[in-house]
């Protein structure tokens, strides 16, 4: 169950009333400052670019940013099947949190060092205005990791906020939730503050995915799944001028989430919690009319609580510990030149400071008060000192926009970044873009975008395994480890994309989004022979993995987005929005060859709706039809004898991988408004309507699950209270 949360900042009434009666060509033509890091239309920007009103948050029960991206198009999203970031995601092919940049009024707010971090009821979106979700390769604007395109969470300036509001909510499987907003502001300040918390136990699936979790011997507890979160939302304005923001998001998950009875203990204390936050300072300046400009300093730090801890095969199931540190500090200023009428020009300098420390299996919690090199740790069942590994790298970059818009119908966008980074050298990352507006009807884009990947320290230091104390010619004999690889590459990744959107009239909007992408020096897993005292000095290490660049990844695909905005009389009106995406892809891999890329569905069907009846009620169905999808293996793996051996289709035929067979299923929201003298509204959401039993792919490591049960059928009913 999606254990739900409550979402959106809620707009005064007259504001709600005024969006409800807009046409779609005024929202069409909404600013966004994703594109170009300054306000401008969708017609204006080369970019691929999705923007998401509050009032679309609202009616839509959009409550965090993992519900708004499984609704956007040519996004997959399997739903708790990774222990460390429980969600995992692809967006046109791009797998991956570490390959999307997320970011807060124009602030990062994803892993500081360019890891993975959980992305689900953590990131709320009470605080949102509009999110912004641009496509594609971005590295000229946003930072050198912009691979598969950049999300945008913009909040309200603290002037413009009035009233405040609350939410509390609860649901079956043990979920409950609350969360807030207010504000304070004077001639001179302005001030801004929300949060939210959220509980859910999650379905006894056990229950209702009899065969895939019976009980293993000497191990008889029962499946759990609970999840948790809790956020808090500050931001301060002094004038239109000055902004200091903080927000803290915290997520926690069990650490069996993916994991079958053969391999992992489901029990409540063995948790992961992420906590990430972020404080930034904003200063805007205007040296002229013409030229203006922005400073911006961040500091954001990830920590994993260093008594997280796991029980399962890798620690021969006794209680093992982890711990992940992520930092960064981040200057950056950033100017807006308008030369003429027809040229502006967009650029800036930036310096970032990053520090990570990405511990092994641990017989006991990190000592925070020690550096990793003091832990004084042994490897479990060993007399061999605990390697911990930490890394501190830094890198300049300056970027660099030129927008000409040459005539009320063309114009064209050239622009580069260049980064210098302390371990992988220089990278310089194009972008080129156009736009030609035919007529108020059809408006033509085809942009072409780099983005360079360095490689995360998950990546490159991460290491964990057991050892049960056998020995094999006096040295440690150790099973299931990964390994680090410090000679890893960046990945390189460019995409074409073309885009057509068509109006044929004010209420109706039509867009198709052609691409292209190919990632060179691409990081997967690999298989090493046997290590012998080279990994672990004492040990040897039967048959490792390690993360390598393994060779290439391409993809084509093809999303079909449609919105229209009806009225059927003067009591009932409406919008209709919904997607289809098509999309093939291939990866070259370690052992040379080449395989469908995984966690992707070729097809992808999404519909909602929303139907308003004058505004006292609103009713919203979603329905998603979601294709095979490739769950990274080559073949079924053979976790215990004593269940059913999962297979592969007996007519697979190379180069395809397994597949997750496809589902349908259907969520429902209805919200009842203007009750208590107009001041609240009730809430009722249904998620997987009908009850259906489906899973998600998944495989993404050898003791995994590779169809992954989700959630069966769950409510939440919620109360809205604005003072």
């Amino acid at each position: 169950m999606r254990a739900p949360l409550t979402f959106a900042a809620v707009p005064a009434e007259a504001e709600l009333d005024k969006l409800m009666s807009l046409s779609l060509m005024e929202l069409i033509n909404t600013p966004v400052v994703t594109a170009s890091r300054q306000s401008e239309t969708r017609d204006q920007t080369p970019s691929h670019i999705v923007v998401i009103t509050r009032e679309q948050i609202r009616e839509r029960r959009y409550k965090n940013l993992a519900d708004l991206l499984e609704d956007m198009p040519g996004v997959d999203f399997q739903r708790g099947t990774k222990s460390s970031q429980y969600n995992q995601f692809s967006i046109q092919g791009y797998v991956g949190p570490s390959k999307l940049v997320i970011m807060l009024d124009g602030v990062r707010i994803g892993h500081p060092s360019g890891g993975n971090i959980p992305v689900a009821e953590n990131l709320a979106l009470y605080p949102a205005r509009q999110v912004e979700f641009l496509y594609g390769p971005a590295a000229a604007l946003y930072g050198a990791d912009a691979v598969a395109g950049v999300v945008n969470i913009i909040t309200d300036h603290a002037a413009d906020r009035e009233g405040a509001w609350a939410e509390v909510g609860a649901g079956n499987f043990g979920s409950r939730e609350a969360s807030f907003m207010a504000g304070y502001k004077n001639d001179a300040l302005a001030l801004n503050v929300g949060g939210h918390v959220q509980r859910s136990d999650r379905a006894p699936l056990q229950d209702y995915y009899v065969r895939e979790f019976s009980k293993i011997a000497p191990r008889t507890e029962d499946y759990v799944g609970d999840i948790g979160s809790h956020s808090l939302f500050a931001r301060m304005d002094l004038g239109k001028d000055l902004t200091f923001g903080f927000y803290r998001n915290v997520f926690q998950s069990l650490t069996s989430t993916g994991d079958p009875p053969a391999t992992a203990r489901y029990v409540e204390n063995s948790q992961w919690m992420t906590t990430t936050d972020t404080v930034y300072g904003k200063y805007r300046f205007d040296i002229s009319p013409k030229l203006s400009g922005e400073m911006v300093v961040d500091y954001s730090r990830m920590e994993v609580d260093p008594k997280s801890k796991y029980n399962n095969t890798y620690n021969n199931f006794t209680d093992g510990y982890s711990y992940v540190l992520g930092e960064r500090l981040a200057i950056e200023q950033n100017i807006n030149w308008t030369l003429s009428d027809t040229h502006r020009i967009q650029a800036g300098l930036g310096y970032q400071k990053y520090y990570a420390i990405e511990s092994a299996s641990l017989p006991a919690p990190y000592d925070t008060d020690k550096g990793p090199k003091n832990q004084g740790f042994l490897y479990p069942n060993t007399t061999l000192p605990l390697q911990i590994y930490d890394a501190s790298f830094d890198n300049y970059s300056f970027y660099g926009q030129l927008q000409s818009e040459w005539n009320s119908q063309l114009s064209t966008m050239a622009g580069l970044r260049v980064d210098q980074h302390s371990d992988y050298g220089q990278s310089v990352n194009p972008r080129l873009g156009t736009v030609w507006r035919v007529n108020e009807q059809h408006v033509f884009k085809a942009l072409y975008g780099e983005a360079f990947r360095a490689p995360s320290p998950e990546e490159s230091l991460s290491s964990f395994g057991s050892f049960d104390g056998t020995m094999d010619a006096g040295r440690f004999k150790g099973t299931g480890f990964r390994v680090p690889n410090f000679g890893l590459k960046p990945e390189k990744a460019k995409t074409l994309s073309l885009t057509w959107d068509w109006r044929p009239q004010d209420n109706l909007n039509l867009v198709s989004n052609l691409y292209q992408s190919r990632i060179e020096n691409l990081v997967t897993n690999r298989t090493l022979p046997d290590c012998i005292d080279t990994c672990i000095p004492g040990a040897k290490l039967i048959a490792p993995e390690t993360k390598a660049n393994t060779g290439w990844q391409k993809q084509r695909g093809l999303d079909l987005m449609g919105q229209w905005r009806f009225q059927m009389n003067n009591a009932w009106s409406g919008d209709l929005w919904g997607s289809a995406s098509w999309i093939k892809g291939e990866i070259l891999d370690s052992d040379n060859l080449i395989w469908e890329i995984p966690h992707v569905a070729r097809r992808k069907f999404k519909l909602g709706a929303t139907f308003r009846y004058y505004d006292q009620l609103s009713i919203t169905p979603q329905l998603q039809i979601i294709g095979d999808t490739t769950n990274g293996r080559k073949k079924a793996p053979d976790l215990t004898k004593s269940l059913p051996v999962q297979q592969c289709a007996q007519d697979m035929v190379a180069p395809d991988r397994c597949e997750t067979k496809g589902y349908a299923i259907m969520n429902l929201h209805v919200g009842w408004h203007k009750l208590m003298d107009g001041k609240a509204t009730l809430w009722l959401d249904v998620y997987n309507l009908f009850d259906k039993r489906y899973y998600a792919a998944h495989g993404s490591g050898s003791r995994t699950f590779w169809d992954m049960p989700q959630q069966p059928r769950s409510w939440m009913a919620s109360l809205e209270y604005r003072f």
